[in-house]
């Protein structure tokens, strides 16, 4: 059973599964992370609503397809088994260090994070250097306190585990 299996094929079950065992990730992790990604759709097409130009299961940004030897106009023409190709090289680098969903998270998100403790903040509304990263991610601030945590950045992550993991999506 995976989490989300029911909004998936069986090829894209069976791949995620693969795929987990490589990287030596919860399956359920990654499903948890593409449903937030793609807003459930689980669709390799999917924009980025803000306009940032990513596209697909984990939302790749232009430079990232690039860097694995594609772009994002092929990747969102590509089928979502395909794509998963694509989300496999992404982690690859990361394989064996991706040991709870807020890290897995974080290699989508914000990679500096991962293995640091929930609590390590992403964003600072006070940062002078790069005051946008906070205003970009500002919805994520859910204590309002002007920094945005790994915990913070990946509850909603947490909720669609949770959520995926309902006998009515498991598969």
């Amino acid at each position: 059973m995976l989490a989300w299996g029911k909004r998936v094929s069986k090829p894209f079950r069976d791949r995620v599964l693969t795929m987990a065992q490589t990287l030596a990730v919860n399956p359920d992790f990654l499903m948890a992370c593409m449903a937030f990604e793609t807003g459930r759709s689980f669709s390799p097409a999917v924009r980025n609503a803000a306009g940032s130009g990513a596209v697909g299961l984990i939302q790749f940004m232009p430079a990232t397809a690039q860097a694995l030897g594609t772009t994002t106009a092929l990747l969102a023409a590509m089928s979502a088994v395909k794509q998963l190709d694509y989300v496999e090289r992404y982690f690859q680098p990361r394989a064996g260090k991706l040991k709870t969903l807020e890290d897995v998270y974080m290699a989508i998100l914000w990679p500096a994070a991962i293995g640091k403790a929930d609590d390590f903040v992403l964003f600072d509304r006070a940062d002078p250097t790069y005051p946008k990263r906070y205003v970009q991610n500002a919805g994520l601030d859910f204590d309002k306190n002007g920094k945005i945590t790994k915990r913070e950045a990946a509850a909603a992550v947490r909720r669609l585990l949770d959520e995926g993991l309902r006998p009515a999506h498991l598969a």
